[in-house]
């Protein structure tokens, strides 16, 4: 996941992304980014963690977008 993030990796927090639209902490959060499930093992994001991903991100870029037009 980190790999197809790369290039907006740095510019969000995703201490509260992940809060915000996982309800998770911010180390279980990186733990999936990582590829390591929630026991320490391998695993990541789920399909259903993965669209929540993408969906949380276009609600983001919404945000975003919304933000600069009132400027």
């Amino acid at each position: 996941m980190k790999q197809r993030i790369s290039e907006i990796l740095m510019a969000i927090s995703w201490r509260d992304f992940a809060n915000n639209y996982f309800h998770k902490s911010s180390s279980w959060f990186y733990h999936k980014m990582d590829g390591i499930d929630g026991n320490g093992g391998k695993g990541g994001f789920s399909d259903s963690e993965a669209e929540q991903m993408r969906n949380a991100l276009y609600d983001l870029s919404d945000r975003i977008r919304r933000a600069a037009e009132r400027i």
